[in-house]
């Protein structure tokens, strides 16, 4: 099968050799999503919600480059730095994902590469069509 590399632009995806999603066949995975703009710098510092739909908004620009969306997204995982966040961070979600419903994890890690961050976001999507 094809495998198609999606970039979104990350200063990280050459430094770490990685790319924001990996298309093979109708299979999307899409890696640990930061809240980063394109030049590395940290989006909404301090602000859960602004970090999520910042994630949020590169995911479905990374769906939409592999030829899906959002609505091929079949699972969700989020990782916050802390654990108390995850109401608002879901509430953030939520409002992406209330009818497509995917199966969903919510986790605490100890730590990101970046102190700023609070959160990242995984997705894996099977396309339909």
């Amino acid at each position: 099968m094809k495998r198609l590399l999606i970039t979104s632009g990350s200063p990280y995806e050459d430094r770490l050799g990685f790319s924001r999603a990996v298309r093979v066949g109708p299979y999307i995975s899409i890696g640990g999503t930061a809240p980063i703009d394109a030049h590395g710098n940290t989006v909404g510092i301090g602000d859960i919600r602004a970090q999520t739909q910042h994630c949020l908004e590169t995911i479905k620009l990374a769906l939409e480059k592999a030829g899906s969306s959002l609505n091929d997204v079949v699972r969700t995982r989020m990782l916050l730095i802390n654990i108390d966040d995850w109401e608002a961070s879901a509430e953030v979600k939520a409002s992406y994902f209330k009818t497509i419903k995917p199966a969903d994890t919510i986790m605490q890690v100890s730590r990101f590469i970046n102190p700023e961050w609070l959160i990242e976001i995984e997705v894996d999507a099977v396309v339909a069509s």
